[in-house]
């Protein structure tokens, strides 16, 4: 009997559906019933990250979209959610799309109201990827330095009090390349053709991402992105001590110049390269 009664209230404890924000009118609900399946579900959780920062929404206005509203049939703000929600997922190649845009789960991601309505291909997508070109086809472009901007409030607003210490990781690492893209460069040290790109991390955000060929130099561009950031810090906490933390390959005398400067007063820990006079020291 005291199994029997165990067993029950095991079952019984058992949660089959999981609810989470509305779709406007409709209800988004998991369970464990069959039907049309999705490997996806994690995503609802981003959704409601997504829904107390208001993150896709910023991003949006960093664009500008110059088509015709009359012809518009897939919106900026949807575009944008479908092609950063697939990158979260995975999906790192547009093509993926032609299949995603008949999935219902990433048209509730995107904010599409019809959800049987089919999300945007690949060619409208790429759009996104290539602004700046021909102004005939190329109507969707964004301001970088809005991007930028954006990046460093949701640091400063993820603090609810300004932090006694901040500590900048500045690095440059490979993305492999694999077709004919241009600046395509191969790099020795990663054996490979690739992009350089620059990042600055605090702590696990975010602060900067610039994309760079692979034929310069791993710090070049730090400088401008390290006094950009450090002033956007300085404007809401102008007593913040700062750290910038990096490797040998941003050990370069323009970037510990500025940080010695009283006005700027940045500490800075660089790693060194091997060198002959190093080697040579006698204990």
């Amino acid at each position: 009997m005291a199994e029997e009664r165990a067993a029950f209230h095991k079952t019984e404890c058992n949660q089959k559906v999981f609810s989470f924000a509305s779709h406007f009118s409709r209800r988004v609900e998991t369970s464990f019933t069959a039907g049309q399946v999705s490997s996806d579900g994690g995503a609802l959780l981003l959704r409601q990250v997504d829904r107390k920062i208001g993150l896709l929404k910023r991003v949006a206005s960093c664009f500008t979209d110059r088509r015709s509203p009359v012809f518009v049939q897939h919106q900026l703000g949807e575009m944008l959610s479908q092609r950063i929600y697939g990158l979260a997922l995975g999906y790192e190649d547009l093509n993926d799309h032609e299949q995603l845009r008949h999935d219902p789960l990433m048209a509730v991601l995107a904010g599409r109201r019809k959800l049987e309505d089919p999300l945007a291909g690949k060619s409208t997508l790429n759009r996104l990827e290539l602004p700046g070109g021909s102004k005939r086809y190329h109507k969707i472009d964004y301001v970088p330095e809005k991007i930028d901007a954006l990046l460093c409030d949701l640091f400063i607003e993820s603090h609810a009090e300004a932090p006694a210490r901040i500590v900048l990781d500045l690095d440059a690492t490979d993305i492999p390349l694999h077709g004919h893209q241009p600046e395509r460069f191969f790099h020795g040290y990663y054996d490979s053709y690739c992009y350089l790109p620059l990042y600055i991390f605090a702590g696990d955000q975010l602060l900067c991402a610039r994309l760079r060929p692979s034929n310069v130099d791993g710090a070049a561009g730090g400088l401008d992105e390290v006094k950009r950031i450090v002033a956007q810090l300085r404007s809401r906490w102008p007593k913040v001590r700062i750290v910038l933390r990096a490797d040998s390959g941003f050990c370069r005398e323009e970037l510990m110049a500025w940080c010695e400067d009283e006005q700027n007063n940045v500490d800075f820990l660089f790693g060194l390269a091997r060198n002959s006079r190093l080697t040579d020291v006698r204990m």
